[in-house]
């Protein structure tokens, strides 16, 4: 349905309707000044493409419009020449006639005189509701551009598209679904939305159109319908024998036979079609319809009697009369009733001639279409164009932009403009040229154009339902080479002018008008950091055009690309291999850069091409947007790839000079850089090549270690080339590859064979497997589950990039090119020793290089240190893990022998030793040698019995041993990376294994200990290229066997709980020993488990790595995936397991989880968050202390991080304990348990959740104890500091305890974070279990505690007293005493003078000092009963007593007769100040009167001067009874001691919750009655926020009406007799006294006088909430309740804003006293909801929720708030305000979501409330964002410069207010805005009281008046 229009009729919007000249500057168009809607420029452009061409000035009507103003105004100006005396007054009168006339449409209730125009559609008219008949001119992805009459052009959103009917079928199909049921060309109905101002383009205007046909058929039925007429429907679904219809209308529906619809029309869900009404079904009310062309063509509507308007749609054929010919169209009458117009544009002849009248003489009968309606005027437009007529859309047989050199005039309308006949192909088409577009000067009269020349004409767009174009015959049309978008191509370079510069870049507009954007990259061949430097708005420059998309154009201002004389790239076919060009880097990457051409075609340069210098950076040489030259390399125009190269002239090499893939090469080293050494090949060519780190080893740890060696001039022997990229060789010196190279690694497919194996390496690993890389890009892929055995582990964690792999291939796909590989190591372990081979090669080499520096370069020294020989050495040193051994003749050479190889020797240091060489590491200058036998007796045999030569006894040695031979072996030595073995059965040779393999480098291995037997396979015998070593392959883990010795020591190692073991220790951490034992087990000793001491420091320091010891076998780890391998035993070394005989069982059953409150245990520091502090207290028991537990000292809690190490020993108090996961919640310091509470039990941390209340039992905190806290939150105003003293506690730091003198602004030595050491004051519980707790930040509190007055008793009048001003009203202010104790001024008392404004002097927070000289603070009067202090800032007494005497109760006497002012009138007696004095005393009601006395308020009055007599003095108490009986006055005084001169002015209190009744302290059983008032004192009063009403002094009443009723009984006889004598006057006396009391707007005080006014104002809610007050006075909660129940039924419907008065009463009532509290809040929310505005009630909820600090519940009622009204700009307001308040994260999220959500125009006031939020709540730099990125849109608003200043002007800083102003100031805007801006300026300087400023800001604005005049 279309939404309401806004406007009527008669309040359309103004349009511009003045005539202006085409304008030299087409960047800026005029507007009028005294244009009312200018500011907003609110524009339309009216022909179909003209938009993108503007030219001259914009105008609000159309061109028509504007030539037949012309000739009208020429017209009156010749008149006006024959008749110069009638001149000015008809000249006035035509034009407003031709105004009113073209301004307004006319309908048919035409009475009088007949109008000159016919109606035609134009801004000035179009409103929403008008039905209009167009053509679609477009169809886009999101919405429909139809063509409207007029040259109009509207949109069509996709959702306006068609009923919601269709929304699921439709939508739910693929792909775009507008395209499938429309398209161009389509004729179609719809009905105006709304008119929008076009954000994006100042001075346009959209139309927002339906296609609904729920809208167009509105007011159809079925009893309107007819045989014979013409109906739009929607195909609803289609069937097998046809298509069911939708009309829009639930009503009735349709169908169309599959035989009666066109052939040459595919229709689908949801398409629109016409169809002509064959017959009418009533009873199933359906219809039935034909879809034939011709017939819907030929179709008339009928005449009908009664037809409505509303009845009439777009495009209905008529039968149609002439009634009369108008200036520029016929009038015609139609369907009886109708009349409508024809303009000259929609005739029937397609050339009408400017003769044209004579063929519509009148009676005419035509047929005609109906082209718009307008139900509000009635006004109807037709057309007799014959291809609307025959119901086709004109054809369009031209094209914008295009040239006819011999067009002929048809007709010339003086005036107004030409009608040319285009000689166009195949017909020739008709085109209007406007007075405007005639020439480049003005032309007033067109006399040189006749009829039947021949002119010029240029296109400037088509009008597609008119089907005409408009076209022009200025010279500068034809000139230029950009007439449209059209005309634009890549690589053009084109003249522009700038006329916007912005931080993306700068907007230029070529001559004809075209607009084009070029981008911040293309502004300069360098980075522009300020580009409105580099380009000056209107300045004319030189550009080339890089794009053309969709009409937006992109051109470039760098030099090097519009100076470019090379071919230019505008597609991807326009690379031709070998193609020089320039082009711009768009990004650069490791692997190379990507080039971007014209017209958005990209290439890719790889890094070899970039011409570099191997092993250097793309990004050092290159930057982003840099012009680079290129050369095409090759190109593959379907794929969009084209590969570049950035060298011009590749160096050619021969065939047979380059090297090929896989063959060797030598190399130089030529330098190394941080990833690749750069080495010289050694080739006929010079080539220079790279080799990564990766590829100088198999080994990782070798490949670092050789980089680290190589300098230049290093020569590698061996290169294998893996990879040539252009003039740079990818080389590698890996053993394994280089090896493989001669079994030829394979190049390509061809040359692999499934399940071979194959040596390759790494290239790159992801997620789900690895790809290994052959010679060139042959690459394979590894998936995960085929890479590893072990399915669980990770690729990344098991191979790194580079390594060397040996893969099995699986399968080789020759059509994809895919090679399937598997990596596991039972597929791909190795069959010889290459791997240990390698080790030992690079080994050497690296220790050759260690030496290149030195002049003994050769390795001499380890020929002395063969393999197996024996040695001789002296002890150097003994060692926990061995003896280290110093040999003679090398200094720098040390032997290594450790426990396992000692064979049971003690060494001493000194000693000499033999010892055979086992293992020799060349790189550490290290020897390990063995003293055991066996290896000793071997080598003296081998020395005795044979005498040969070194090389026979070594082959004697291995004699017996094979290749491919298994052995058992022993392990001797484990290293690193290899095995050290003996083969007992080959005489104890010595052999070496690798551990590990190529595929098995990263995972963890197996491990191996001294003496374990393993097996093996001989792989090489000892040779020059084993470098003396027999080499040995360690059986995989699966092939593994065990010998018998191995199974014997496996059986004996089964180890129990509490076995008493032998370990070693291997590790030593933080928090654990690691140990192993037997063979192959390993264990932990947890921290708590060495010494037999609660706790000690350091307990791992008297152990060191190998060290032996004794340890019991505590538990068994659970088997898991990390500890299935390691560290699965639990061992204790406590002494008191080692010694004696504990069972381990019965100890572990004792350790059971059994820990109570205050218990102090101790543990270890194992973990330091945050907050808190994680302890180890055994191996299962963990404890975590809170960071402000651990000190009160500030300083000690800010550097907590420092005091609590990992492993640091911490001992504490168990605070609560959580038996399920075995954790203690701890405190360092010692606390007791009071009443009982948790004493002998344990807190058990679960409950909390259940049980809120048990976090706040706080056990361990006291009054007076001393904590450490953290402020959490600054309470605003004098609110104090909310201060965090537990993970989940809070206390609250009152004001005045913030220092311990009193000082001003005491909260400006605090910020949010802070940590502070506070006092515990008070602790207290509510009802519903919550705590609150007092603090106090008075460091020395202890000794000064009597600083603060706790309690009134403490006080005494004249005394002086210190405070801080807590409130302040217009009748005086509250100052705060402390935390208990607040005190009053009144405003008499401010001040000795007069004070003006009390909240200016008195501002809330100021220090109101009783030692100031200035501010003597001195207490006047002290009423303990009511808590009421006062207190007076007046330095001298107003009156002349002495203060003794004021106070002095020694002074007044029992029986003494004083004078009064009675103070204050309550129901049970009157309070009477005793003159001269500061006494006050109490009249009861039994003692006023010796009559009896019903109701006091109308018998005495505040201010009353009275007589009384002292009954009884309490000085202690300070009480004074007084007696007002004339038994008791023996001279009388005046009557009722009234004086009506003498009445003191009353003090209005209009804060009852600030400001408590003054009442005298009296015993209850002298006076029963305060009791009763004492308690119902306490009942808060209703808080409702009243628009228009103040509050009351009703609310300071307390309601103690109904006491003492039985006084009565108690008077004697005589009295009654006497009451019953007078009870008719008195009645009278209180009757006429409560009339003036209303009369004198006094509030009400019993039920009965709320009754007679709520009977007279019905509807005052202000009323009825009083009455509920008083209720609530009276303690009555029912009585209320049914007073709320009992307005809302009375007051008045419509009195909506009085009921939601009424609501908000109710919800704070329920609020205080429901029960429960928030279910019974709800139960009245939701009523409120079914009668008021829900926006409104959820307001009133919120701020209920909001005064009484309920963040959770408003939280979620604002959530629900902005789903519900997320087009409320409050809405979203004031969820920000209160995220700003609570200081909560995501505040621009919400922002974000706001601005989505909220209609556009609510943008900007969002956005300027949200910056003003940020300013006083959040972040300023936020607001100044917001506040800038509105300037930036809106520079020349002064209103938003008006609020950012005011904003920056709160916060006070001067650098950013002035450079604000001054930017404010160099504006250009108009002069009143320029001199607002000037003035407060002024205004500011003159604050700051600076001069020197003041002067030049007057200066400043002197200079800017005299340059405007100027």
């Amino acid at each position: 349905m279309a939404p309401p229009s806004k406007k009527s009729n008669s309040k359309k919007p103004k349009r511009v309707d003045k005539l202006r000249r085409a304008s030299k500057k087409p960047f800026k168009p005029r507007i009028r000044q005294n244009d009312p809607v200018h500011s907003e420029a609110i524009a339309l452009q009216m022909e179909d493409e003209v938009p993108d061409f503007p030219r001259g000035g914009k105008s609000l009507l159309s061109r028509q419009e504007h030539d037949e103003i012309r000739a009208e105004v020429d017209a009156e100006f010749e008149a006006g020449e024959r008749k110069m005396k009638k001149k000015n007054s008809k000249t006035t009168k035509k034009i407003h006639v031709m105004e009113d006339d073209m301004g307004s449409l006319f309908g048919g209730g035409i009475t009088g005189k007949l109008p000159r125009f016919a109606n035609r559609i134009t801004l000035k008219n179009i409103s929403p509701g008008m039905k209009l008949w167009g053509v679609i001119a477009e169809v886009n992805e999101k919405d429909l551009v139809v063509s409207l009459p007029g040259g109009l052009r509207g949109l069509v959103r996709a959702s306006e598209a068609f009923d919601p009917v269709f929304d699921d079928e439709i939508k739910d199909a693929e792909g775009n679904f507008l395209p499938r049921i429309f398209h161009i060309g389509q004729l179609v109905s719809c009905v105006v939305l709304q008119l929008d101002d076009d954000k994006k383009e100042k001075g346009k205007w959209k139309i927002w159109l339906s296609l609904r046909l729920s809208l167009l058929h509105k007011g159809f039925t079925l009893d309107v319908l007819q045989e014979g007429m013409v109906l739009a429907a929607y195909v609803k679904s289609i069937e097998d024998h046809g298509y069911i219809l939708h009309f829009g209308l639930p009503s009735f529906t349709g169908f169309l036979p599959k035989n009666s619809q066109a052939e040459d029309v595919e229709i689908n869900t949801g398409t629109i079609l016409q169809g002509v009404l064959r017959s009418i079904d009533k009873a199933h009310k359906v219809v039935y319809l034909s879809c034939d062309p011709d017939t819907i063509s030929k179709c008339v509507t009928k005449d009908l009697k009664g037809i409505s308007i509303d009845l009439l749609i777009p495009g209905m054929m008529v039968n149609a009369r002439v009634q009369s010919t108008l200036e520029n169209g016929v009038m015609l009458s139609f369907l009886i009733y109708f009349t409508g117009t024809v303009d000259i544009f929609h005739l029937q002849t397609t050339f009408p001639s400017s003769n044209w009248k004579d063929d519509y003489n009148q009676n005419k009968k035509v047929n005609a279409r109906i082209l718009f309606i307008d139900p509000t005027t009635r006004a109807v437009g037709l057309t007799l164009n014959p291809h609307l007529v025959n119901n086709k859309a004109p054809p369009c047989p031209v094209k914008t932009g295009d040239i006819y050199d011999h067009s002929k005039v048809v007709r010339v309308d003086r005036g107004l403009g030409l009608l040319l006949e285009v000689p166009s192909i195949p017909a020739s088409t008709p085109t209007y040229v406007t007075l405007f577009d005639v020439a480049d000067e003005e032309v007033r009269k067109m006399e040189k154009y006749r009829e039947g020349s021949h002119v010029r004409v240029r296109i400037l767009g088509f009008r597609n339902l008119e089907g005409f174009a408009m076209g022009t015959l200025k010279a500068s049309a034809f000139e230029g080479s950009v007439f449209t978008h059209s005309d634009v191509k890549p690589g053009m370079v084109v003249k522009a002018k700038v006329i916007a510069v912005d931080s993306f870049g700068a907007i230029v507009q070529f001559s004809s008008g075209v607009k084009a954007l070029c981008p911040l990259r293309h502004m300069s061949e360098f980075d522009i950091v300020k580009p409105r430097k580099k380009f000056k708005v209107g300045a004319e420059l030189m550009f080339r055009v890089l794009g053309c998309k969709s009409k937006r154009i992109t051109v470039t201002h760098k030099k090097s690309l519009l100076k470019s004389k090379l071919a230019i790239i505008t597609s991807y076919t326009d690379a031709i291999d070998g193609l020089i060009t320039h082009g711009w880097i768009t990004k650069i990457e490791k692997h190379g850069c990507f080039i971007r051409f014209y017209n958005g075609v990209q290439g890719f340069a790889p890094s070899s091409e970039l011409g570099l210098e191997p092993g250097c950076d793309a990004s050092s040489m290159y930057h982003v947007g840099q012009v680079v030259k290129c050369r095409v390399a090759g190109s593959v125009p379907a794929s969009r790839r084209i590969n570049l190269s950035f060298i011009i002239k590749p160096t050619r090499i021969s065939e047979d000079d380059m090297v090929k893939l896989g063959s060797m090469v030598r190399g130089t080293v030529d330098r190394v850089t941080p990833h690749a050494i750069i080495v010289n090949v050694t080739a006929k060519c010079c080539l220079k090549g790279s080799i990564s780190t990766e590829h100088l080893a198999d080994h990782q740890g070798h490949a670092a270690l050789m980089k680290a060696m190589l300098k230049p001039g290093y020569e590698f022997d061996q290169l294998l080339v893996l990879d040539v990229e252009g003039n740079n060789v990818i080389l590698s010196a890996k053993y394994s590859l280089i090896n493989s190279a001669e079994q030829q690694l394979p190049l390509d497919l061809t040359q692999i064979r499934p399940n071979s194996v194959v040596h390759g390496y790494i290239c790159n690993i992801i997620e789900t497997g690895c790809f290994v890389r052959f010679l060139g890009r042959l690459t394979g892929f590894s998936p995960r589950h085929k890479a590893m055995d072990d399915q669980r582990a990770v690729p990344s964690e098991s191979f790194y990039i580079g390594q060397s792999v040996r893969s099995n291939i699986l399968d080789v796909n020759s059509e994809t090119g895919r090679i399937t590989l598997s990596l596991k190591q039972s597929r791909c372990l190795s069959t010889d020793a290459s791997f240990i081979q390698e080790y030992f090669l690079l080994e050497e080499k690296i220790a050759k290089l260690q030496l290149s520096d030195s002049k003994d370069s050769e390795l001499k020294w380890a020929e002395s240190f063969n393999i197996g020989t024996v040695i001789e050495g002296k002890v150097h040193d003994a060692k926990d893990l061995g003896v280290v051994i110093s040999f003679e003749k090398y200094n720098d050479v040390f032997g290594f022998i450790t426990h396992h190889q000692s064979n049971g020797t003690k060494a001493e240091k000194g000693s000499m030793v033999q010892a055979v060489v086992l293992d020799v590491a060349k790189t550490e200058r290290l020897v390990d040698l063995s003293l055991k036998a066996e290896f000793l007796d071997r080598q003296k045999e081998e020395s005795s019995n044979s005498q040969t030569g070194k090389k026979k006894r070594r082959r004697e040695a291995f004699k017996g041993l094979q290749p491919q031979q298994t052995v058992n072996a022993i392990v001797e030595i484990v290293k690193e990376n290899y095995l050290v073995l003996s083969l007992p059965e080959y005489n104890y040779a010595i052999g070496y294994a690798s551990v590990s393999d190529y595929n098995t480098q990263k995972v963890p291995q197996k491990q191996f200990l001294h003496g374990q037997n393993v097996t093996a396979i001989v792989m090489a015998l000892p040779s020059p290229s084993t470098f003396g070593r027999l080499l040995l392959l360690l059986k995989s883990v699966s092939e593994a066997t065990e010998t018998s010795c191995s199974k014997r020591a496996k059986k004996k190692s089964s180890y129990n709980v509490g076995s008493l073991v032998q370990a070693e220790i291997t590790d030593i951490k933080p928090l654990e020993l690691r140990l192993k034992f037997g063979i192959g087990f390993h264990g932990r000793v947890h921290i708590t488990e060495v010494s037999d001491e609660n706790v000690s420091e350091n307990p791992f320091s008297n152990y060191r790595i190998g060290q032996t010891l004794s340890a019991r076998i505590m538990a068994k780890a659970n088997k898991s995936a990390n500890n299935s391998k390691h560290h699965q035993w639990e061992l204790s070394i406590k002494p008191e397991l080692l010694t004696g005989s504990i069972e381990v069982e019965n100890k572990l059953a004792d350790a059971e989880f059994r820990i109570s409150t205050r218990q102090q245990v101790a543990g270890y520091v194992y973990k330091v968050e945050n907050e808190w502090i994680w302890l180890t207290i055994s191996r299962h028991i963990k404890g975590q202390l809170f960071i402000l537990d651990t000190s009160c000292e500030p300083n000690e809690l800010q550097e907590f991080r420092k005091r609590f190490e990992v492993g640091k020993a911490v001992s504490g108090y168990v605070l609560s304990a959580n038996k399920e996961k075995k954790l203690l919640r701890m405190v360092l310091r010692q606390f007791s348990v009071s009443d009982g509470l948790l004493n002998g039990k344990v807190l058990n941390l679960d409950d909390q959740h259940s049980n809120p209340s048990i976090e706040n039992l706080i056990p361990h905190i006291r009054e007076g104890d001393t904590l450490g806290g953290r402020i959490s939150k600054i309470l605003p105003g004098v609110g104090g500091l909310l201060v965090q003293i537990g993970p989940h506690l809070y206390g609250k730091v009152h004001f005045t305890e913030l220092e311990v003198s009193w000082v001003s602004d005491p909260l400006s030595s605090y910020h949010e974070g802070q940590f502070v050491k506070c006092k515990v004051l008070e602790i207290s519980h509510s009802e519903k279990g919550t705590v609150h707790v007092d603090l106090s930040l008075r460091s020395s509190l202890n000794g000064m505690h009597n600083e603060r007055v706790e309690k009134i008793g403490n006080l005494h009048p004249n005394m002086l007293v210190q405070g801080y001003v807590k409130n302040v009203t217009s009748k005086g202010c509250f100052i705060m005493l402390s935390r208990k104790l607040d005190a009053r001024i009144l405003l008499a008392n401010l001040s000795d003078g007069y004070v003006e404004k009390p909240e200016r002097e008195f501002p809330v927070g100021k220090l109101v000092s009783g030692s100031d000289e200035n501010l003597k603070c001195r207490v006047l009067s002290v009423e303990p009963l009511s808590q009421r202090i006062e207190v007076t800032l007046k330095t001298s007494s107003a009156t002349s007593v002495t203060n003794s005497r004021a106070n002095d109760f020694s002074s007044i006497l029992v029986g003494d007769i004083i004078s009064g002012t009675i103070k204050r009138v309550e129901s049970f007696g009157l309070f009477i100040t005793i003159n001269e004095t500061n006494m006050v005393g109490l009249c009861h009601k039994s003692e006023l009167s010796d009559d009896l006395i019903t109701n006091i308020e109308t018998k005495y009055k505040v201010g009353d001067r009275v007589t009384a007599k002292i009954l009884k003095v309490d000085e202690e108490r300070h009480r004074i009874s007084l007696g007002m009986k004339n038994s008791y006055i023996k001279e009388p005084t005046q009557e009722n001691g009234f004086d009506d001169d003498t009445q003191l002015s009353t003090f209005l209190e209009n804060n009852s919750h600030e400001i408590q009744n003054l009442d005298i302290e009296y015993e209850d059983e002298e006076y029963p009655v305060l009791s009763q008032a004492e308690s119902r004192a306490s009942i808060l009063p209703l808080e409702v926020d009243f628009d228009d009403v103040d509050h009351s002094n009703l609310d300071d009443t307390v309601s103690q009406n109904q006491i003492l009723t039985n006084e009565a009984n108690t008077m004697d006889e005589k009295n009654k007799r006497q009451a019953k004598k007078k009870a008719k006057e008195k009645k009278e006396q209180e009757i006429r006294a409560a009339e003036e009391r209303l009369m004198q707007n006094d509030a009400p005080r019993t039920a009965d006088e709320f009754e007679k006014l709520v009977r007279g104002s019905p509807n005052s809610s202000f009323l009825w909430i009083k009455y509920m007050a008083l209720m609530l006075s009276l303690a009555d909660i029912e009585k209320a309740r049914s007073i709320a129940e009992r307005a809302l039924r009375t007051i008045n419907i419509r009195e909506e804003s009085e009921k939601l008065n009424i609501w908000t009463a109710y919800f704070n009532l329920e609020n205080e006293y429901g029960n429960p509290r928030e279910e019974a809040v709800m139960k009245v929310f939701q009523r409120a909801l079914q009668y008021c505005d829900p926006k409104k009630v959820h307001l009133a909820l919120l701020g209920m929720c909001e005064r009484t600090e309920q963040h959770k519940l408003a939280d979620e009622l604002l959530e629900k708030m902005t789903k519900k009204f997320k087009h409320s700009c409050k809405v979203w307001l004031r969820r920000i305000q209160l995220f700003l308040k609570q200081h909560q994260d995501g505040v621009q999220s919400l922002i974000n979501r706001a601005l989505l959500c909220l209609p556009r125009h609510k943008h900007i006031k969002f956005i300027i409330q949200t910056a003003i939020l940020e300013f006083k709540s959040g972040v300023p730099d936020r607001g100044r964002s917001m506040f800038e990125g509105m300037l930036r849109e809106y520079p020349k608003r002064t209103d938003l410069w008006s609020v950012y200043l005011d904003q920056e002007i709160r916060l006070g800083d001067v650098d950013i207010i002035r450079a604000l102003f001054e930017r404010g100031i160099n504006l250009s805007l108009e002069p009143r805005k320029m001199k607002f801006l000037f003035k407060k300026y002024l205004e500011y300087e003159k604050s700051q009281g600076d001069d020197e400023r003041i002067e030049s800001v007057k200066r400043k604005a002197l200079e800017y008046a005299n340059s405007t005049l100027a």
